[in-house]
């Protein structure tokens, strides 16, 4: 009896402190296959960051741009509107027209999702791209303190490790377009997880912790 009533003021509890935030789902298409990357932000840290790549994604403003930087087992960069059109040559230095202000703090951890920007020399005021993040595969403490680190991926960094090892052009550029197809900002509790049809998030996270 006290062991059941234990487990359900357990229950209880962490019903309670299961954040009830959105997250942004990637759909990625590599050649005939799509797979899904789901991020989770850093609202308090961020904030400003946050809302403006909610709002970009909410605009279809993402839709159709592709990787266009890829480092083997460390990251991969997306988000200039330049790489919907295949080829063009100014790709990797495109944008919505505006930067953001730093919001420095988070560390680069493993699938740490950060907004790019121009280096130190030309941009002494680390103002971030627009538009531009890229997401690291593996912890880079060398980039600490460097970036504005606004979410992290919570499902999906297989595919981005995968992604990240595509044969690459001397600009670093994945020689196969690999298309962000769409980007979702939905509630957490309606994302189902991959594999798992039928099952959300807390169910998902109770069976884990039991």
């Amino acid at each position: 009896m006290k062991k059941t009533l234990f487990a359900l003021l357990t229950l209880g509890s962490l019903t309670a402190t299961v954040p009830a935030d959105d997250v942004a789902v990637l759909q990625f298409k590599t050649g005939p296959q799509t797979q899904r990357v789901v991020l989770e932000f850093y609202e308090e840290s961020a904030p400003l960051t946050v809302a403006n790549f909610k709002k970009l994604a909410g605009s279809g403003f993402y839709n159709g741009t592709a990787i266009h930087r890829v480092f083997p087992h460390l990251m991969v960069q997306a988000g200039d509107p330049l790489s919907k059109q295949k080829g063009n040559p100014g790709i990797g230095t495109g944008g919505p027209g505006y930067t953001l202000a730093p919001e420095i703090g988070r560390k680069q951890i493993a699938g740490a999702v950060a907004a790019a920007r121009l280096p130190d020399k030309i941009n002494p005021a680390r103002r971030s791209n627009g538009s531009q993040f890229f997401i690291t595969v593996q912890p880079m403490p060398n980039l600490d303190g460097e970036y504005t680190v606004f979410a992290h991926v919570v499902e999906g960094l297989d595919v981005l490790d995968k992604i990240s090892q595509e044969t690459a052009d001397t600009n670093d550029s994945p020689v196969s377009r690999i298309l962000l197809t769409s980007v979702r900002i939905v509630p957490r509790e309606q994302v189902q997880p991959s594999g798992a049809p039928g099952k959300n998030w807390l169910q998902r996270n109770f069976q884990c912790v039991f």
